[in-house]
């Protein structure tokens, strides 16, 4: 039985399979987009998305945190810079990954995993505003909005009606 365990394994040994993820995480970071197989796709996001999120705070411990898992100076060095600018008023949700299909040669599920702010495509306008509208998940505000809008013009209407 394999309760609670949530590692995919991808049928390699933890330090093939650490190496595998600290490669792609490296290719991902430099390349913005890679093609690879979608369950690498899928390890990958869980990877790679909290080194994101460590890339965001640029001190020396979060640098020497993140080049533990990916071993390569230069892959740090556009995490740090490029990348954590650009994703910097994203709350999460760095990665998206896209199914292409099978794979000619062994028919393998192929997938392309993209980060979502280098997209031009898809992203064209939208990264700009998410940056400056911070958006917090609470039920019940928009009621509390229209409420106090509401007040509001109430006594601009009787100003006018006393007039």
């Amino acid at each position: 039985m394999r309760h609670g365990d949530k590692v995919k394994n991808l049928g390699r040994k933890k330090a093939h399979r650490d190496a595998l993820l600290s490669n792609l995480a490296c290719q991902l970071i430099q390349y913005k987009r890679i093609v690879t197989t979608t369950a690498k796709a899928k390890a990958l996001r869980v990877y790679v998305e909290p080194l994101i999120t460590k890339g965001k705070e640029n001190t020396t411990h979060q640098r020497r945190v993140v080049f533990s898992y990916l071993q390569d100076k230069e892959a740090v060095k556009e995490l740090f810079s490029n990348v954590a600018e650009k994703v910097a008023g994203r709350p999460g949700g760095y990665t998206r990954i896209i199914k292409l299909g099978f794979r000619p040669g062994d028919n393998a599920d192929t997938a392309m995993i993209e980060l979502v702010d280098f997209n031009e495509i898809y992203g064209k306008g939208k990264g700009e505003v998410k940056a400056t509208a911070k958006k917090t998940r609470r039920s019940g505000g928009a009621k509390k909005k229209t409420e106090a809008t509401d007040k509001a013009e109430a006594p601009a209407t009787e100003g006018k009606a006393a007039e």
